[in-house]
């Protein structure tokens, strides 16, 4: 091993062992550098663009297309209802993931299951997003599939999201 590589694995003080990000999470932080690198570059490699809303649509819904057929038929539809209910919104990946911005800023995000080896999908919202209710408001949401009334209550949350 490389005298300036570390391990993943390391022990605490207490004596316990913490075996770092999983393959999972660094494959996302690659995602991410890569999104980055891209975003400084612009869409045709030159500096200084940025990119524009095609461009990210083209990107988030070929990253919907790789999932697997349940997650994909939600992640098609959530992308409907985003673009429906917000067209302000612009798609984009944020760490490998759909995402709609607003500003530039990520409000909302899908998280397919396969992401993170989890049980379900996930719709959530960024603290740039306008929900704050009281002193404590849902961020994300387990999707286990998309009814109409699923439908209608997103569409709402992502309105005064980016309201």
């Amino acid at each position: 091993m490389n005298d300036k590589q570390k391990s993943a694995t390391s022990t605490t003080a207490a004596g316990e062992t913490f075996e770092g990000f999983t393959v999972e999470e660094r494959a996302a932080m690659k995602e991410r550098a890569k999104e980055l690198k891209a975003a400084r570059r612009g869409p045709r490699g030159d500096r200084g663009d940025r990119g524009d809303k095609a461009d990210g649509e083209g990107a988030v819904l070929a990253k919907i297309a790789e999932m697997p057929e349940h997650d994909r038929v939600i992640a098609e539809r959530l992308h409907a209802v985003i673009k429906a209910s917000a067209p302000a919104l612009s798609p984009r990946l944020w760490y490998g993931m759909p995402a709609y911005a607003k500003d530039g800023k990520v409000v909302c995000f899908f998280q397919s299951a396969q992401k993170f080896s989890t049980r379900y999908a996930t719709f959530g919202f960024s603290d740039k997003a306008n929900l704050d209710e009281g002193a404590m408001w849902p961020t994300s949401f387990a999707l286990t599939e998309l009814t109409a009334a699923d439908e209608a209550r997103i569409g709402a949350l992502v309105r005064k999201a980016v309201s």
